[in-house]
């Protein structure tokens, strides 16, 4: 169970990281390790607040 203020705060950055990932899939910068790295962050943090 997380605080609910820490919960909020991980929402808006989890969506601050996929707005910030559609922006370089659309102007063709996916490569890379970091790219590859924010993507399975996205995925994790998306796991944890299904359970």
């Amino acid at each position: 169970m997380m605080v609910p203020d820490c919960h909020k705060r991980l929402e808006a950055a989890l969506e601050d990281l996929k707005g910030t990932l559609v922006e370089l899939e659309e102007t063709d910068q996916k490569e890379g390790h970091e790219f590859e790295e924010a993507r399975n962050i996205v995925t994790d943090v998306a796991k944890l607040f299904e359970s």
